[in-house]
């Protein structure tokens, strides 16, 4: 037994097979160890990484909800624009107006939050015209009749000659050669103006393209017509809020007109449209009475039924179509018997080319007298050219008659809002009368006096005479039914906002939107301070 134990223990392979066994257990323990913190690490990255993911999902998902948050309140802004101008105008002055009215379209909150960030308001938003020191911003509409509108220019050379070509002369850095051309792209024919460009000269661009020779569909489309640089036609206003921003160069890249700000230009787009009207109608909704219509007894009855106060009216202007105007002089004793001789069958001579035609006008009637004997007599109109006489009647006669019945005028220009340079190019309009006008108007309607409403009150105030007046008259009015919103939806701190712009026809209830764009891209435009939060920005 002994001899098997010394064996054992100085057998050199069992000894050396249990050594190399001890030693190698320890070395694959350690390797345990770093297994598993690979497989910690990768499975925090992982969980990081799905952390991160889900965090920026979130983020997605807010931002995407306040951006249609945003694009609701701005939405909410227009249905608001739609509401007020579908009311009647008492309803609307009784609202504030559609012109400034910061109480009901600045700062409206359409949802509210304990949180800033989360709660949404509207704006609606528009440039100032009126001749301050500094560029502003008013709280409402635009009326696009305060723009040149592109496609009715044509019908300005009716009444003036080169009148069209006048009216594109006003903007500012507009040349002659650049009038005719938008003329020339505007106009149906091929034959090239003065200084324009037709088929010819577009043709020869690589790539070629015909001019439109029709109406435009956008002011954009300018671009296409020879001479005519996006410079032009957006100026320096990169996001088109009417402000100077410091982004925005200093200096114009145009001439400057006098208008209400001379730090920045805003290009010829800001004063020109494509949609610009105003409606022809009575107070009441009711179609004008027409004039030069050829049944007398009609005219007559529907005068006295318009100024019942008046029979003279009535009388004289019946008269006066029936015989035609007279430069004699008037007949002081007027028979009383003149009211019975008159004869409603008979056909009209004279037609009026406008209402003013009856202002200081004269006919000749022939009347019997006692003995059946005819006599002539020269009757003098019962509305003179007196001003404080001009502001009772006229206002009233403008309301109710007309000698172009149609339910609408296209193009005129509201010498009440518009800016100095689409006024100065209007044909008879001097320096002198444009300062006068822009000094003495009151833009806002719901603050303007009763006979301001028509374009006539030039006359009735002393500031033109009235043959001024009615060489004026084809191009002005007092106020159109096309309207501009440009509305901003936003948060009380940061967080998306959106900005739209739509052009709504008001001549029919409710107002149609004619054109409608997003300027989201542009920014928001304004401060918070100025669109109605001051306590963020």
């Amino acid at each position: 037994m002994s001899d098997m134990t010394t064996s054992y223990r100085h057998d050199p392979n069992r000894r050396s097979g249990a050594t190399a066994t001890n030693r190698r257990l320890p070395q694959r323990r350690a390797l345990v160890l770093p297994l598993v913190l690979v497989v910690i690490a990768m499975l925090t990255l992982a969980g990081l990484t799905y952390s991160e993911l889900m965090v920026a999902e979130r983020r997605a998902a807010l931002s995407a909800a306040q951006q249609a948050q945003a694009r609701a309140s701005a939405d909410s802004g227009l249905e608001l624009v739609k509401l007020l101008l579908s009311k009647d105008v008492e309803t609307q002055t009784a609202m504030g107006g559609w012109y400034d009215n910061p109480s009901l379209l600045r700062g409206m909150l359409v949802y509210d939050h304990q949180r800033p960030e989360r709660r949404s308001r509207f704006t609606v938003i528009a440039p100032r015209y009126e001749p301050y020191t500094s560029a502003s911003v008013r709280f409402g509409l635009e009326d696009e009749s305060t723009k040149l509108n592109l496609n009715t220019l044509s019908l300005a050379d009716q009444y003036a000659e080169q009148g069209a070509r006048r009216l594109l002369l006003g903007l500012p850095g507009m040349t002659e050669q650049i009038a005719d051309a938008i003329l020339d792209w505007i106009d149906e024919d091929d034959d090239p103006r003065e200084n324009g460009a037709e088929i010819d000269y577009y043709a020869s661009l690589t790539p070629g393209y015909a001019p439109r020779n029709g109406p435009l569909q956008t002011v954009e489309e300018l671009l296409l017509v020879r001479d005519v640089w996006p410079e032009m036609l957006f100026g320096s206003d990169a996001n088109r809020n009417g402000l100077p921003d410091p982004n925005e160069p200093t200096e114009a890249l145009l001439v400057q007109s006098e208008s209400f700000d001379e730090t920045i230009n805003r290009g010829w787009a800001a004063y020109l449209t494509l949609w610009s009207k105003e409606t022809n109608l009575r107070p009441d909704g009711r179609k004008k009475i027409d004039l030069n219509q050829n049944d007398m007894q009609t005219l007559f009855e529907e005068l006295t039924e318009a100024f019942p106060d008046q029979p003279l009216w009535a009388l004289f202007i019946v008269l006066y179509r029936q015989n035609g105007p007279t430069t004699s002089q008037p007949t002081l004793d007027i028979p009383p018997e003149l009211t019975q001789a008159i004869d409603l069958t008979r056909k009209p001579k004279a037609k009026l080319s406008t209402v003013l035609d009856l202002i200081d006008a004269r006919t000749e009637v022939t009347i019997p007298d006692q003995k059946n004997q005819s006599r002539k007599v020269v009757l003098m109109s019962p509305f003179v050219s007196v001003p404080e006489l001009m502001q009772v009647y006229l206002p009233l006669l403008m309301d109710h008659v007309a000698v172009n019945t149609s339910p609408e005028i296209i193009g005129r220009i509201n010498v009440n809002q518009a800016p100095r340079a689409v006024l100065a190019g209007v044909p008879g309009m001097t320096t002198e009368l444009l300062d006068r006008i822009l000094s003495t108007r009151e833009p806002d309607p719901a603050k303007a006096p009763y006979n301001r409403r028509h374009e006539t009150w030039l006359l009735e105030e002393g500031l033109v005479t009235l043959e001024q007046m009615k060489a004026l008259l084809p191009f002005l009015c007092a106020g159109g039914c096309v309207y501009r919103a440009q509305v901003v939806g936003y948060f009380d701190r940061a967080g998306p906002a959106v900005r739209i712009e739509a052009v709504l026809d008001a001549s029919q209830k409710p107002p149609t939107i004619l054109m409608w764009r997003d300027l989201s891209h542009l920014g928001r435009g304004y401060a918070l301070a100025t669109l109605g939060i001051e306590s963020w920005e």
